[in-house]
């Protein structure tokens, strides 16, 4: 009893001794400065490669375009290039603003925003059938399970460009697909086969990546849970439903914030397959359109509605949806 009251008392009094100030402690400048050694050089990359084009194209999105005299600066603009996008008003000779024309670049705006939206909604949503279904089976322990996973990873090894070429032959109009099938559908040349043509291939290529992610979160479930579920006389189902998508939403919504935000700044597959003809054209087709046509600062301002447009969705997963759901809370039961 006395030794066990004794190091009660020498555990007590060792709590209570003051602790030392961090900036006090021996050697702890050091190490700061030593931090702050190795992390200033990224700092400074990372405000030379982002932080600079940011601001810079925010700077030239208030900014007039000079066309006859490509690179003079005409002055400010005020609003006007955003209202020239999302209002869809067009300047005219006499300097006074008018809607657009039917096919202009100012008049395509929503046009293209909404495919964009419609290309994200439909290729994550199936991505993300697959993906979750693709990683169940990669999940499970059978002969060649190395062999399957590396054979998923071949569509998202193979280079955008090169997918999107393959894929224009497959929908060409004796390609593959209407030769199995036995039509003759212009895949590329008509508004939704076109648009599904570009779904079908970005699900191809890309529904691995999601896979993989998924498949990173499956394997940190315990086998254990299963079989207490089984014990207890739990169905596959109500195992999934109440074991395997708790588990693993945080990996679902990480994976699900990586595709929705690439989808958002999609151009190559369209670019390749469709030229962004037939109904296909994306916000960053018409930000490179609109760069070519010389209107710089136009087009700088419909790449700051764009990025605005993809920080806003990427806040709201973080924030709303949880994608930080599987981070302990150290003040609840974390030592």
């Amino acid at each position: 009893m006395t030794a066990t009251a004794g190091e009660a008392v020498t555990e007590k009094v060792r709590d209570e001794k003051p602790k030392v100030p961090r900036k006090d402690r021996p050697g702890e400048g050091n190490e700061t400065r030593r931090a702050a050694f190795f992390i200033t050089p990224t700092l400074m990359l990372l405000a030379v490669v982002i932080l600079y084009p940011v601001v810079r194209a925010i700077y030239m999105s208030f900014r007039k375009d000079d066309i006859l005299n490509p690179g003079a600066d005409a002055g400010g603009a005020g609003l006007s290039n955003y209202s020239h996008w999302l209002l869809q008003q067009c300047a005219t000779a006499t300097g006074a603003t008018t809607d657009c024309a039917p096919g202009t670049l100012g008049a395509q705006f929503w046009d293209s925003f909404n495919v964009t939206i419609f290309f994200t909604v439909v290729s994550v949503v199936i991505e993300l059938v697959l993906g979750l279904w693709f990683a169940m089976i990669m999940n499970k322990a059978f002969k060649g399970r190395g062999l399957l996973r590396a054979a998923v990873l071949i569509p998202w090894a193979i280079p955008t460009a090169v997918t999107a070429k393959l894929f224009y032959f497959i929908f060409a109009s004796k390609g593959i697909v209407n030769s199995t099938l036995g039509t003759s559908i212009l895949w590329t040349g008509e508004k939704w086969p076109a648009r599904f043509a570009i779904i079908i291939s970005d699900v191809w290529k890309t529904t691995p990546f999601m896979a993989l992610l998924i498949l990173a979160g499956l394997q940190l479930i315990s086998a254990e849970v299963y079989e207490a579920a089984k014990v207890d006389g739990a169905s596959a189902w109500q195992r999934f439903l109440h074991i395997t998508l708790p588990l693993v939403k945080p990996a679902l919504m990480v994976a699900v914030l990586f595709r929705t935000l690439d989808v958002l700044r999609m151009y190559d597959l369209p670019a390749i397959l469709t030229g962004g003809a037939n109904g296909t054209s994306t916000l960053s087709i018409l930000v490179v359109n609109d760069v070519r046509a010389g209107t710089y600062n136009s087009a700088a301002a419909l790449s700051t509605i764009t990025f605005v447009l993809i920080f806003t969705v990427a806040f709201l997963f973080v924030k709303l949806l949880g994608t930080n759901v599987g981070a302990e809370n150290p003040k609840k039961g974390g030592r």
